[in-house]
């Protein structure tokens, strides 16, 4: 959550929570929730504010837990929710293991995450959240903001608002499927609610690996699509045998091997171009490999790294140009400089460790 806003929700908690009401449960989206996840799940209420959902999800019969950055409306949860777990933690950062929660409701939490951060929030929750996990939240709608241009916007709430200065993102309902598809979720769908002023994101975790992105990356690298392996344990290149991450490090842009995270807090980031996770890439068919590209020339446009590297030649084979060879793109891709390299995987063994480190090099000196 934006610092800024935190601050004002802890001041104003108190007079936050008499001004409302719990609109989802009124108008019964918590209850259809409820009843996507099932008796018995462990649901996370992420942004609990003062613990309506949370409560209304116990009574439902799922194990709930209540996660707030404020303290303040920790406390109110506490009153509302009693018995109730409670976690104060941030969406970027959640406290959970990997697939521990059986499901997560978010509602009007992830609008106040700023846009350069929102991709690796939504990672989080893809990491935290089972394969075939629910998830419900919200984001403003893009046309709630004037004047608003593109397809996502930041403001902050102005005075005459009952607590001025929060970040709130907005977003088109193409934008916010995008960001979901972009994170690992399917079968996503956006409706608006009854006010019209949010857009009710509702999806499922998918068995693949989210993209790993923030602005000012030195190099984007961008695989052909997840193994299997890869996808379960939430590492890019994560197969035995692939020898990606010994590259990076022979190559110096990674300290330490199979550690993601660290590798874009570095300035290295992950993407796919196709997000369905196969046992091997020949199982894929070539206009996936079109669209990802489209998808992917998207991110780069709006994250705008120093480079982006293609790591294996097919899929770039497949959908734009069929003899390309390892090197620089001729006109780059996205508006920045592009590179493509040979795959890391083991079956391309006779390009060595050190071939490829070279090819990485490169790649992040354009």
């Amino acid at each position: 959550m934006d610092a800024r806003t935190r601050r004002v929700y802890e001041r104003g908690a108190r007079r936050w929570v008499a001004a409302r009401t719990p609109a989802a449960v009124k108008d019964g989206r918590l209850a259809a929730f409820a009843r996507r996840v099932g008796g018995g799940g462990l649901v996370a209420d992420l942004g609990c504010g003062p613990g309506w959902y949370a409560a209304a999800l116990r009574a439902a019969g799922l194990r709930t837990c209540a996660l707030d950055l404020s303290a303040a409306m920790l406390r109110e949860a506490g009153r509302r929710a009693p018995g109730v777990a409670r976690v104060c933690a941030d969406l970027a950062a959640l406290p959970f293991g990997r697939g521990r929660l059986d499901a997560a409701w978010a509602s009007n939490t992830y609008c106040h995450v700023p846009l350069a951060e929102l991709p690796l929030a939504l990672a989080e929750l893809h990491a935290a959240v089972r394969v075939g996990g629910a998830v419900e939240l919200t984001l403003p709608r893009l046309e709630a903001f004037a004047p608003a241009e593109g397809d996502e916007v930041e403001r902050r709430s102005r005075r005459g608002d009952d607590l001025p200065g929060r970040l709130f993102v907005g977003v088109t309902p193409a934008r916010a499927r995008a960001l979901l598809a972009g994170a690992g979720f399917e079968a996503i769908r956006a409706t608006l609610d009854p006010r019209g002023f949010w857009l009710c994101l509702r999806a499922r975790r998918a068995r693949t690996l989210p993209d790993l992105v923030r602005p000012g990356l030195r190099l984007l690298v961008c695989g052909l699509n997840p193994s299997l392996y890869s996808a379960d344990c939430g590492v890019p290149f994560a197969r035995p045998g692939n020898r990606f991450w010994a590259a990076a490090l022979a190559a110096g842009l990674v300290a330490k091997q199979r550690d993601p995270l660290a590798a874009v807090r570095g300035g290295l980031g992950f993407t796919d171009l196709v997000k369905r996770s196969t046992a091997g890439a020949d199982e894929l068919e070539a206009r996936e490999y079109a669209r990802g590209l489209r998808r992917v020339e998207d991110l780069v446009r709006r994250h705008r790294p120093a480079a982006v590297c293609f790591v294996g030649l097919d899929g770039w084979r497949r959908a734009r140009a069929r003899y390309a060879q390892p090197g620089w793109v001729e006109g780059g891709f996205g508006g920045q400089p592009a590179y493509l390299m040979p795959s890391t995987s083991g079956r391309n063994a006779r390009t060595s460790v050190a071939s490829l480190a070279a090819h990485l090099r490169a790649a992040s000196r354009p």
